[in-house]
């Protein structure tokens, strides 16, 4: 806030008036309009308003009042009455500024105008011409600015009341689009563990089976494990019902898991899709993406959704993109960049998602970081997910000693998860 902001700032009232005492001071020592000292009743009326404007300072409608009783002994007992008449027209200024009614400073404005209309010390001895130049000038002028001054920090206070609500609805926005995005992950996690959960299950129940004459505590410990997997799966599919609608669920392929070994179908899906959309995407997968774990693949294969969706929606048609996916060590490096010198959007593939928040989240949870931002002219997102570590002689996560497919699997070309 500049000066000038600071000068008629609400809570600097008394440095204005002040300010105003000290000028009103100086105009009787240095120099009067009539070019005399001035007298004693001059002297005393100057004195009352100094005071009352310090005094009255936080009350502009006494302040007002009292400079528009003492303009009117000015004008009764003394010549020049140059200081109350400015008194009672900062005491206007003052009112109109601080009115929450816009009708008091006009109310205040007509009172002061009647008085300022019929003073002889001012311009009224100049005829009509010079009454309305006098009233225009004592009257108007200050009513003017404070109109303007709190029509200013009335605007002022709704743009920061605007700006406000702006930041909470996107804090709102963005909590509640990362409260979306761990939902879903948490159901990828629910059909991922159902489906090993159900492998077990189903192996110990052909061994109850193959064992004809098995010891019978051998049998009892098969009992229970049966009835452990079997509950465990009861509860899993009753933990999600919190999480996932089945109508809007039934058939929706990036609500379920994917085969490690059916992932470079699956991101050749996704990239065929943005093809269609106009876009020129050349993709690098590295081969070794097929023997990932399921959580790590399944992420892999969203965050290639989501950002060639981006992609078609922000950058449009004519775009040329590029996928990089490789297997360094046991960390996945993924990527995907754009030139950005589409013209048109495209059309965007059905789906819905919350762009980078959603698949920071699905990184973070992973223990990665994303980066994501301009690459030129155009847009880069990458990230590393790290190796998962896993204890001694386990198979990674994902991976299928029967060979067979994980509960509500999906096609390998999956709808894609959306735009942001």
């Amino acid at each position: 806030m500049g000066w000038v902001g600071r000068l008629f700032d609400v809570r600097d009232t008394l440095v204005r008036m002040l300010l105003l005492d000290l000028s009103g001071l100086g105009y009787l020592l240095f120099g009067t309009r009539t070019g005399q000292s001035p007298t004693g009743a001059q002297w005393a009326l100057a004195g009352t308003a100094f005071l009352v404007a310090l005094v009255a300072h936080r009350r502009p409608l006494v302040n007002l009042t009292a400079q528009t009783v003492l303009l009117v002994a000015a004008i009764a007992a003394v010549d020049d009455t140059t200081i109350n008449q400015v008194g009672a027209s900062w005491g206007l200024l003052e009112l109109t500024m601080r009115s929450r009614r816009p009708r008091t400073g006009w109310v205040a404005a007509g009172v002061l105008g009647v008085v300022a209309a019929f003073n002889p010390g001012g311009h009224g001895a100049k005829g009509v011409a010079g009454t309305v130049f006098g009233v225009l000038v004592y009257v108007g002028l200050p009513l003017l600015a404070g109109t303007v001054v709190r029509t200013n920090r009335e605007l002022a206070r709704q743009a920061e009341q605007r700006r406000r609500a702006d930041q909470l609805r996107r804090e709102s926005e963005s909590r509640a689009a990362r409260a979306d995005e761990r939902s879903a992950i948490a159901r990828e996690l629910h059909d991922v563990v159902a489906h090993h959960v159900a492998s077990m299950v189903l192996r110990v129940g052909v061994a109850r089976h193959v064992l004809t004459d098995p010891d019978p505590r051998v049998g009892a410990v098969f009992d229970d494990v049966h009835a452990t997997g079997t509950a465990a799966l009861a509860d899993l599919r009753g933990l999600v019902a919190v999480l996932r609608d089945p109508d809007a669920a039934h058939g929706d392929a990036a609500l379920t898991s994917i085969e490690p070994s059916a992932l470079p179908t699956a991101l050749g899906a996704a990239v065929d899709r943005a093809r269609q959309s106009g876009v020129t995407v050349e993709a690098e997968v590295d081969p070794a993406v097929g023997a990932l774990d399921a959580v790590r693949g399944l992420a892999v294969l969203r965050l290639t959704q989501e950002a060639l969706t981006n992609v078609v929606k922000h950058a449009g048609a004519a775009t040329r993109a590029r996928l990089s996916v490789s297997v360094v060590g046991d960390a996945v490096h993924w990527e995907v960049a754009d030139d950005g010198r589409g013209w048109t959007p495209a059309t965007v593939p059905p789906g819905g998602g919350h762009g980078i928040t959603g698949m920071r989240e699905r990184v973070e949870v992973l223990g990665g970081r994303l980066d994501a931002g301009p690459a030129g002219a155009g847009w880069r997102v990458r990230t590393v997910l790290p190796a998962r570590s896993s204890p001694s002689g386990s198979s990674p996560a994902g991976s299928s000693p029967s060979g067979s497919s994980p509960a509500g699997s999906s096609p390998s070309g999956s709808s894609p998860v959306g735009s942001a």
